[in-house]
């Protein structure tokens, strides 16, 4: 019997997180198709391009949104439970609401390490696809800017066509080992541009050991220059702020890429940030089911729906802007970066560890 009503239990909550995320997705595609039609508004596509282009960036929202999920899952299948006779079942078979609460925390500090290492990977392909093809439909787009583990790539419309820029080093305020395509404005390329490094402290780069490919009506002639100078709309700032977007790498990527991601010009701190953050989803998966525990079973235990559902409401914005806030003094340099990924969980962390001691029996 202890069987069935453990898969019971696990049974109901993943169903129930399955549930939120579907209706996370549903809404998500909602609020995201607008910015894609947008997108897409001078272009010559159907409404099928942006529906697609939603569904590949939704997936890594759903990943970020993954704590609260479980939150509000928890509270959902928790409530239901605690109305319902399943409850006194259970008790009766001896799972106290601390037995109760362990198989959920550990079911979901378990699926943490899942997502981590399965579905990461897939999510973060998916936002790398979405990077790629939006960028194929940039033409029509003043300027379009990425960064992964290959290197930079940007996109700039010019007065007479556009150009693509790719440098696969970077540091502050260099870029290392430039290739600068331009094309017309039928897309046929004009000029090819090598180049070692390029200083970019300002909107004039300076480009130094420099060939040039120009291309007129199929001949294509070189030229070497020791330096060029060219105008962009990217500066230092603009391109470092780059490397602050983590999307389109897994955590494995980020792990296995490490020190090479740092040689393409990552900040050092902001890898380690986004690998504590990564490395900490199973801990906050099992924090905020512990929270959602104390919510149901102790805190509100005799509360009516609305008061239920307005504190949850409340519980969630509050630990969303503590999450935030604590990322924030991390990237102004009021705490370590690494550090503010776990600030969050170690404070909640210690707040629950009090109230899931005092979980009501009765």
């Amino acid at each position: 019997m202890n069987k069935v009503l453990f898969k019971y239990l696990l049974s109901g909550y993943f169903k129930t997180i399955f549930k939120v995320i579907l209706i996370t997705y549903c809404f998500g595609i909602i609020f995201n198709l607008f910015e894609e039609i947008e997108f897409f508004k001078n272009l010559n596509v159907t409404i099928l391009k942006p529906l697609v282009f939603t569904s590949l960036f939704i997936p890594t929202m759903i990943i970020k949104l993954m704590p609260f999920i479980i939150f509000v899952s928890g509270m959902w299948f928790l409530f239901n439970l605690r109305n319902s006779s399943d409850l006194l079942t259970l008790k009766v078979y001896g799972y106290s609401n601390f037995k109760i609460f362990f198989i959920l925390a550990f079911s979901s500090f378990v699926f943490g390490w899942i997502i981590l290492f399965a579905f990461n990977p897939i999510t973060s392909s998916m936002m790398k696809i979405y990077e790629q093809n939006k960028a194929k439909y940039a033409r029509d787009i003043d300027h379009l800017v990425s960064m992964n583990k290959n290197g930079l790539w940007i996109k700039e419309n010019l007065n007479k066509g556009y150009r693509i820029i790719t440098s696969d080093e970077t540091t502050d305020k260099t870029l290392k080992n430039l290739v600068i395509f331009n094309f017309d404005n039928e897309g046929e390329l004009t000029r090819k541009i090598y180049s070692k490094s390029a200083d970019i402290s300002d909107n004039k780069w300076i480009l130094s050991e420099v060939i040039v490919h120009n291309v007129e009506n199929g001949l294509v002639t070189d030229t070497k220059k020791e330096n060029l100078e060219i105008f962009s709309t990217y500066d230092h700032k603009k391109i470092n702020s780059l490397f602050k977007n983590f999307d389109t790498m897994s955590f494995l990527d980020l792990a296995l890429n490490y020190k090479n991601l740092q040689k393409k010009g990552y900040n050092k701190a902001y890898l380690d940030q986004n690998l504590n953050s990564m490395l900490s989803m199973p801990f906050f998966l099992f924090i905020m089911i512990a929270l959602s525990s104390i919510l149901t079973m102790n805190t509100l235990k005799r509360s009516n729906n609305l008061s239920f559902i307005v504190v949850g409401l409340i519980a969630c914005i509050i630990v969303y802007y503590f999450k935030d806030l604590s990322l924030a003094l991390g990237q102004t340099n009021r705490i370590s970066l690494s550090l503010s990924a776990w600030i969050p969980i170690i404070t909640i962390g210690l707040f629950s560890s009090v109230g899931i001691l005092q979980i009501n029996e009765k």
